[in-house]
């Protein structure tokens, strides 16, 4: 019998066992499909694309996506303990005053405004350049700047800086806009991930117990409460109680279809699928949202890949100092734009590798190009997660619903063209020689439209389809308890409301920590004040 059972030892696991173990009267089980984080591609930052397809992704596919030429996208999801935190780039990004204020206002969701979440993201945060009033210091989650930056990426930043977008030293400062390099979940050139902030910390705790290669399969509801969860461990299926509550941190994808294996989701889905209806909630696994993103690429003959600089040297370098090319997360720089006058926040924002990235990083480099992911940040597409069969072991249908809402494509449009005139400013024009991706001979609107569909891939944020919100339709309320069954909570990308803008790792972490103490009964952290310029500091995007 344990107080709290907590399903995925994630981004939002791992926040949870950690915080809720402090109370050393609380017995706390976590429990992990995937092994534990001992690969040491892990720890390597620039070995990210190692991690894909192997034992430790959950290697999923969308279902055929009608608006974007028909293709099924490959979404990689951690399955290993530190989720997707153990295999994704390190990019630390809040997201948007704008986001989390639009929870609050338009969603219902109150205490998750902008004012309410900052203290969470100052607590979590070590922020390696030191405190502010909107930084934090010693917290369990490191951030630093990257130890190494490639020739093409500082070029890439000046160019557009030379275009004459801002140059944006602090992307969760005081303004979101501009361009300049990332920050990152790295300490001392190494990963920092969930697990190395929060989990390992805890593990000597007596009252923690963590168990991997534990696939849970169902929620245990009686008379509308949970009591535990049903999982398969070494081939034997296992039980376990929970006397106070039952946490899914199981993520976008599984938290979803956990709900609706358990009898919580649309009626009509789970009776086809000969579910018994526990809870009829239409909108489980609804509300799919994900950042769409194209890759634009450069021939740069003169300059040595990243990939190239992967040597015996490199490797000993890492090893022994944390420094050299194998710090690098691949996407060491970018910035957030705004297409088009009138926005209120940014609508794009760019990832730049110096290297190729074809095929989302799936097929080894062999020549040498400069990539620059162009990616929607409040995309108006929705889509879904739905079950494939009432079988745990197999994998839900994902519907990501790229581009179904027509108003999708034109930022993605307007992004390739801007990323276009900045490749063409100095310096970085003189290390460029030609366009490999889509090529300069694609210019018209319809030519470059039709490129979007048939280039589109994730830029792996999915979230929404568990949402939070004060109507009682939504899956959660703002306490991210579900509606219809006490003893419920999910805290994971899923609550999302809306997606931030950004990438989501960081939100997730904070929205664990603020549910650590929404779950243990303590007072939440005071509201924090911010005065963030919500108005674009650069040059406006259209010309003239």
């Amino acid at each position: 019998m344990y107080d709290y059972v907590i399903v995925g030892a994630g981004s939002a696991g791992c926040v949870l066992a950690a915080r809720l173990s402090e109370d050393e009267d609380v017995r706390v089980l976590l429990l992990e499909a995937g092994p534990p984080d001992d690969d040491v591609n892990i720890q390597v930052p620039a070995a990210v694309g190692r991690l894909f397809k192997s034992e430790l992704d959950w290697d999923y596919e969308t279902t055929p996506q009608e608006q974007a030429a028909g293709r099924s996208v490959y979404w990689p999801r951690g399955r290993v303990v530190g989720g997707s935190s153990s295999i994704n780039a390190m990019i630390y990004i809040r997201g948007n005053q704008l986001d989390y204020d639009t929870w609050q206002d338009e969603y219902g969701c109150a205490g998750w405004s902008h004012e309410n979440m900052l203290p969470y993201f100052m607590r979590a945060e070590d922020q390696d350049r030191g405190g502010s009033p909107l930084h934090g210091v010693n917290g369990p989650l490191r951030v630093e700047d990257l130890r190494h930056v490639h020739r093409l990426t500082k070029e890439w930043v000046e160019a557009a800086q030379a275009y004459g977008l801002s140059a944006n030293p602090d992307f969760n400062g005081d303004a979101q806009d501009g361009v300049g390099r990332y920050q990152v979940t790295q300490r001392a050139g190494r990963r920092w991930s969930a697990a190395d902030a929060y989990l390992r910390p805890a593990l000597d705790r007596k009252n923690l117990t963590v168990e991997t290669g534990a696939l849970v399969t169902r929620v245990l509801i009686e008379d509308g409460k949970a009591t535990g969860v049903e999982y398969v461990l070494d081939g034997e299926t296992v039980q376990a109680e929970a006397e106070r509550e039952v946490v899914l941190c199981a993520g976008a994808v599984n938290s979803p279809q956990l709900l609706m294996l358990s009898g919580v989701g649309p009626a009509g889905h789970l009776r086809e699928h000969g579910i018994e209806v526990v809870v009829d909630s239409p909108r489980v696994g609804t509300g799919l949202q994900d950042h769409p993103a194209v890759v634009v690429m450069w021939k740069t003959p003169g300059v040595k890949g990243l990939w190239e600089e992967d040597t015996s040297a490199s490797r000993m370098k890492w090893k022994l100092a944390g420094r050299g090319p194998l710090t690098s997360n691949l996407a060491e720089v970018g910035g957030f734009v705004r297409t088009r006058q009138g926005l209120p926040a940014p609508d794009v924002q760019f990832h730049v590798l110096p290297s190729p990235f074809a095929d989302q990083g799936l097929t080894p480099p062999s020549e040498r190009l400069m990539s620059v992911l162009v990616t929607l940040l409040a995309p108006a597409s929705r889509g879904a997660i739905t079950l494939s069969s009432a079988d745990p072991q197999d994998k839900p249908a994902i519907d990501a619903g790229y581009l179904v809402d027509p108003a999708d494509l034109e930022p993605l449009v307007a992004g390739v063209r801007l990323a276009r005139e900045i490749a063409q400013c100095a310096p970085l024009a003189r290390s460029c020689a030609g366009e490999h991706t889509p090529g300069e001979e694609v210019t018209g609107d319809e030519e470059l439209q039709e490129f979007v569909r048939s280039h589109l891939i994730t830029c792996y944020h999915p979230t929404s389809t568990c949402a939070m919100g004060g109507s009682e339709e939504a899956v959660c309320d703002p306490e991210l308890r579900v509606r219809g069954v006490e003893g419920l909570r999910v805290v994971d990308a899923s609550v999302m409301p809306s997606i931030p803008r950004g990438n989501t790792n960081a939100p997730t972490i904070a929205i664990a920590e603020r549910a650590a103490d929404l779950i243990a009964g303590r007072e939440p952290l005071a509201p924090q004040e911010s005065a963030l310029r919500w108005e674009p500091t650069g040059r406006d995007l259209i010309r003239g």
